[in-house]
């Protein structure tokens, strides 16, 4: 005791010592400074680091989001002022969440029903953009004006996580705006002010998937490299998809519109009762903190019809559509296949030109062609891109020359009559491109003579030949060499058709 108690005698008198041998206790957080600090953060580097952030400051992430938008208001003025979704107070049922979006698009917007379930599902991706990997562009389009474009990008403006509409945007704003505020960008009039703006599209197709979605461009006045984040989701409106490059058309979920007819009937979005869209908003954002590690680990299965992009493309679509359950899935999936199936009528140029270059082979049923007469049968069709290709003019044999070198498909000189050579192409040399390229349709058969590599080159004229107007006194002219005998090539029918040889040197 007595050995205690002078212990005890000399910790009072050193109250220094006495702390020591106190336990250790956490230190409090600096809330003010963490939060000033997540304040600076890029968005994306933000949604990153919330979620521990909030369990190391002991509060919730909504919380957390609130004060770090007020701590940026206060250090960047005049930035934008985004709306801070409270999440719903209590758990939602995913499923008549999307069926709920749904149904608001169908009662503000005339379009089918394949876009509504894409517009939905789009929708709620945005409130996920951390936990998916590839961001695919919403593309508004119509055939023509008064299509209800413009309100279809309002309505989602009004659903979507962090939204900033622009009528037009610079390159170096889209980047600094994505990399300042990680919002969804609502792009109004694209055809107008896309129009010959290559670094715009460079900039949209960048941020398709997260691990590529950066730029590096100089900064300042000693023009330091500087990396730029261009990850997020965007919404691009226009008149036509046609007018937009391949390159954006191939990374977007197309949401196509139609005019009114005068017996359909839509309300005005400005008429929407006050709280519809604040209180969808706040259950996606539930939603998403619910679900948010669900969809990123989802690996949905992918409708095969849909070629790689697509599936690319509706991967996070159909994630939050497993996530949702009940029927989701399945009108996630059909939809898919409406809008970006293989039975979409979208194809790029180069594609179109090597389907029709199939179809003059398969034709005409020959197994080489000089590049002048080739250009000479794409042509032939009035309402083809190739008569006009050249700025209204036939396309030429230097563009045709540059569009057939993506496939790897190079001019070579061929036999094409009695002693004659030209430059032009052998079909096996479109074979790998027309199975890589094109939908699975057999290659044309063609017949032609042992006796000779370059009988039965060519028929004249360029024919779509159906059972109904085949007849058994039709005739069909043929080029072939001077001393060759042409094999003829039967009808759908099994009957052959009655042909005349004309030798003809200039082919």
């Amino acid at each position: 005791m007595e050995g205690k108690t002078g212990i005890d005698d000399f910790l009072l008198e050193n109250p220094a010592e006495a702390l020591k041998e106190l336990p250790a206790e956490p230190p409090e957080p600096d809330y003010l400074g963490e939060i000033a600090k997540l304040a600076k953060l890029p968005a994306i580097e933000y949604e990153q680091t919330r979620v521990a952030a909030s369990e190391r400051l002991k509060i919730r992430t909504s919380i957390l989001d609130k004060l770090v938008a007020e701590s940026r208001k206060t250090e960047k003025p005049g930035g934008i002022d985004f709306e801070e979704i409270e999440p719903y107070h209590k758990p939602v049922n995913p499923a008549d969440l999307l069926d709920s979006i749904e149904a608001t698009v169908k009662r503000f917007i005339i379009c089918n029903l394949e876009t509504a379930v894409a517009v939905a599902l789009w929708v709620a991706m945005t409130w996920l953009m951390d936990a998916v990997h590839v961001a695919p562009l919403a593309i508004i389009t119509a055939p023509d004006k008064r299509c209800g474009k413009s309100r279809l990008l309002a309505l989602i403006g009004k659903l979507v996580k962090r939204p900033i509409m622009a009528s037009g945007i610079s390159p170096a704003a889209l980047f600094r705006s994505i990399e300042k505020w990680g919002p969804t960008l609502l792009i109004d009039e694209a055809d107008a002010f896309m129009k010959g703006n290559e670094e715009i599209r460079l900039l949209l197709n960048s941020g398709h998937t997260r691990d590529a979605a950066f730029i590096i461009r100089t900064v300042g006045d000693d023009h330091e490299p500087t990396r730029f984040n261009t990850w997020g989701a965007k919404v691009i409106c226009g008149i036509s998809a046609h007018k937009l490059a391949d390159t954006l058309t191939d990374r977007a979920v197309l949401l196509e519109l139609r005019r009114k007819l005068p017996n359909e009937a839509v309300e005005n979005l400005r008429h929407a009762e006050p709280h519809l869209f604040s209180e969808l908003t706040s259950k996606l954002a539930r939603f998403a903190d619910d679900n948010g590690e669900l969809v990123r680990l989802a690996r949905p299965d992918l409708p095969p019809s849909l070629n790689d992009r697509a599936q690319d493309n509706w991967e996070p679509l159909l994630a939050v559509a497993d996530a949702a359950g009940g029927a989701w899935p399945d009108r996630a999936r059909r939809a898919a296949m409406k809008i970006s199936g293989t039975d979409s009528p979208e194809m790029s140029t180069s594609a179109e030109l090597l389907q029709d270059i199939k179809d003059v082979f398969s034709l005409k049923q020959i197994d080489r062609i000089s590049s002048a007469n080739l250009i000479l049968e794409l042509c032939v069709d009035e309402e083809g891109p190739w008569k006009t290709y050249n700025r209204g003019f036939p396309i030429t044999q230097r563009q045709l020359s540059n569009r057939l070198k993506e496939y790897h498909i190079l001019s070579r000189t061929v036999k094409t009559g009695y002693q004659e050579t030209a430059k032009g192409f052998l079909l096996e040399q479109f074979k790998e491109a027309f199975d890589r390229y094109l939908s699975a349709t057999p290659l044309p058969s063609v017949t032609t003579s042992p006796n000779s590599i370059d009988a039965c080159l060519e028929v004249t004229e360029r024919l779509r030949v159906t059972d109904e107007n085949v007849t058994s006194n039709q005739n069909v002219t043929s080029k072939t060499s001077i001393d060759a005998v042409c094999d003829v090539v039967t009808d759908k029918t099994g009957n052959a058709p009655e042909v005349e040889v004309i030798p003809d040197f200039d082919f």
